[in-house]
Order: structure tokens, then sequence, then C-alpha cells
């Protein structure tokens, strides 16, 4: 299961003006357990629904899978913030990270997957050009059905398709969209499209463990029952545990104090493996959109949340460690690492008399990685810059789960501690309606 160190957060590794003293943050877990209590209550009257996902069943969903995919090149995900950068994050965990270049074959017969989540017209006309409709699976995503952005993409598929296959056009979509409301919904009842739900209460940024990351995984060939059993597994975990022992709650605890209390109100997310690159872009929005509130759940103004950032070992150690090591210390780094990678890999045993490159002959690149890691952590301590590891046992169906549950859970024990609505987006709202207006829509 994950486990988290979190001594590099502690006055006696970084100073007493940039790290918390244990008492302190005993003190504080212990001020605030209640939260965890509340958190329960709250699921337990059907407030918290993302909470259950991990026990659905995925059996419609692995049957048309199994039915449908390897009768199709391509699977195209229209959808937008929630509604794709979980499913990226999933394939880019699970899947080969060149999984769109490998022959059939090589892909075991699952489809290519490409995901548009923007309007960007270059983009748009560039898959279009590349992919053959009538040999793609076209996954609509939104819940509301009045989001613009995947609605004008459905729009085009929509046109393609049926210019293409006529009456036909029907077996190459599949509607993600709410149980009972909206266009879509309409639509799917009036034309008997294969449809599935994003569940009621569930928010964009917090589906990725619904039918919205859980379809797109299925279609490449993800294990998503193991999936869901990781975050299950994470679930039970937290939820029999003491408040001091809880891994989110704590977590959220540490997050909330660097930012109120010594003035760390940037988090960077820091994976050490490629594959775990887009975990960290899909916790931005979590993490943003969650806590950036301008009222507190009382109606008062109070402008908060800290903001997330996101890096990748080791490349970002060329281009923002520089930064973080001598820069404003002003940022909480989590750093995210796999205890056992996939693949083990030699460097070749050349230029052993070599002083510059010697060193590295016969040495693995996982032992690179794991030392470039060691390194930066050691650097940022030495400097007084706080941070904190997440580590997986491995990259698996199990653990990319539990790490999914185990960051939104976080996100919702921190809405507790910034007292603020976790699961609304005001903000993001006030945008989408300017946009509807500018393109003629009547409010």
């Amino acid at each position: 299961m994950i486990t988290i160190n979190f001594n590099n957060v502690l006055s006696g590794r970084v100073g007493q003006k940039h790290g918390l003293t244990r008492s302190k943050l005993n003190q504080v877990i212990k001020k605030h357990a209640h939260i965890c209590r509340q958190i329960q209550k709250e699921r337990q009257v059907g407030q918290l629904p993302f909470m259950d996902l991990p026990y659905q069943s995925v059996n419609a969903i692995w049957k048309l899978a199994r039915q449908k995919a390897r009768r199709y090149e391509n699977f195209v995900l229209l959808g937008i913030g929630g509604s794709a950068l979980g499913p990226i994050a999933l394939h880019r965990s699970l899947n080969h990270p060149f999984h769109n270049v490998l022959d059939r074959r090589q892909r075991k017969n699952w489809p290519r997957l490409f995901i548009l989540d923007n309007v960007d017209p270059e983009e748009i006309n560039a898959l279009f050009k590349l992919i053959d409709p009538k040999k793609t699976i076209f996954n609509v995503i939104t819940k509301s059905g009045t989001t613009a952005e995947p609605v004008s993409c459905f729009m085009l598929a929509l046109s393609i398709l049926k210019r293409k296959l006529g009456a036909r056009y029907k077996n190459n979509l599949i509607v993600t969209t709410d149980p009972k409301k909206g266009f879509l919904r309409r639509m799917v009842e009036q034309e008997k499209l294969v449809s599935f739900e994003v569940p009621p209460g569930v928010g964009g940024r917090y589906s990725v463990l619904s039918p919205v990351g859980l379809v797109p995984a299925a279609f490449t060939g993800i294990d998503i029952k193991k999936v869901l059993a990781g975050a299950a597994k994470m679930d039970r975990l937290c939820q029999r545990a003491k408040p001091g022992k809880n891994p989110a709650y704590v977590s959220s605890v540490i997050n909330f104090l660097f930012d109120h209390k010594k003035n760390k109100n940037m988090l960077v997310m820091m994976p050490y493996s490629s594959a775990l690159k887009d975990m960290a872009d899909w916790f931005r929005q979590l993490w943003a959109e969650s806590l950036g509130k301008k009222y507190n759940v009382k109606g008062r103004k109070v402008f908060t949340g800290s903001t997330p950032l996101k890096a990748l070992g080791v490349t970002d150690q060329h281009s923002q460690v520089q930064l973080y090591n001598e820069g404003p210390n002003d940022k909480l780094i989590v750093f995210i690492e796999p205890g056992k990678y996939r693949t083990k890999l030699t460097i070749p045993s050349l230029f052993k008399n070599v002083p510059e490159a010697g060193f590295l002959a016969g040495k693995t690149f996982n032992q690179l990685i794991r030392a470039e890691k060691k390194g930066t952590e050691i650097a940022l301590t030495d400097n007084q810059r706080p941070n904190y590891t997440i580590k997986l046992p491995n990259i698996s169906p199990e653990s990319v789960g539990a790490l999914f549950y185990f960051l939104e859970l976080q996100t919702a024990y921190a809405g507790k501690l910034y007292n603020v609505n976790a699961f609304d987006q005001p903000g993001v709202e006030a945008g989408k309606i300017a946009t509807l207006k500018l393109m003629g829509k009547k409010m």
C-alpha cells in the first residue's frame, strides 16, 4: 500500500521558521480530528458519492469494451477538465508510454486513444484528418450537456459520422452524461445510443473512478476492476485508521498548515516517473478548483487556497529546482515515487576510463533515477525547503487507483480545514457563462 514519509516537513529537518514541530503538528491533527467523523457522516447520508465509486459494478463497461473495442482502430474522447484529465492520467500511468505508435498486435487489438480537451481548431482539424471516422469510437463526456467545448467537438464528430455512415453512426458513439437531465440524455433516449452515467453529485474533478475515467480506460485494456480494488483498499485504510494514522487526513493538515502558518502558498507535485506525470496535471485541477474560493461556507470573503504546481523528476531538476532551492521559500514540494519500476535497464559498460562518464558504466537507470530523487530531496531539505514523499509500492492498476482516491479524500478533508465548499466551482461557472453569452446564447 502507499506510504508517506513526512520527516522533511519537521523543524528538526528544515528549521523552526520553515518547518513544523512534531508537537504542533500532533496538536492540530487532534484539534481537527472531528473532520474525519464529519466526512464520514456526510458520506453516510449520500452527500459525498465520490467516496462510494470504488464499490460500483463495472461489468457493463467491461462487457461493452470486450464486444466493441477490438473492432475499432481509434477511441476519441471529447471532454474537458475532469472529463479529460482523469482519463489522461489513467492512460499515461497504466498503458504503454507509446501506446498509439504500437501496431494492433502490440496493443493486443485495443484501439489507439486520442483525447480532445481543447477547442484549438488546428488540433481538432489535424486529428479528424488523421483518423478514419468509420474506424473510430467517439465518447463525448459532459455531465451537464451544456459545456461548450465537448459539445462543439461532438457536433463536428456527429456531422461527420452521419455523413460517412448514415443511420449506422450510432455504433460509433458513446455518451457519458447526467442520468436524467440535459439534451444529451434526451438524445440518448430518442436515438437509443450507448450511454453511461456521471453519477449525481460527482463533480468532474472527482469523476475519474466513475464511467468518465473507466470507459476510456477499459477500451484501451486497463483492468478497471483492479483500479477500483486499489481505491477501495485505500478507502478502508483511511476510514478504519485513527485520525493521526489516516494518511489522507494527516497530509491535508500538513498542506493546510504550510499554506496558512508557514507562508508556503504553492504546492508542487513532482512525480519521479514519467508514467505518473499526468497525475500531477489531474491533481492541479482537483486542488485548485476545490479549494481556491472567494467565499467560505458562511459566505464571508476569504480568497483562500494554495496554488498547485506540477513538475517532473528528473526533467525539472534542470528547469525548476533552481527556483525551488534558491528562490522564494514559498513552496511545499510533494514527491511521488514508485518503490519498483516496471522495467530494469542497465547503462552499458562504456567509457570506464573516462572520469566524466565511467562512474555510470554498469549501473542501472533505476539506480540513477533513485539517486536523482534522493539528491534533490537532500538538497531541498538542506536549504530548509519542506518536502514529503508519497511512495507507491509499484505502478499498477491497484496502486494508481489507491493514489487517485487518496488525493480526492485528502482534498475533501482540506475543504473542511479551509472551511470552504470543496465541491463547487463558481469561478469556473462565471467564465462559462461569459463564453456562452459571447457565442450568442440567450441566458
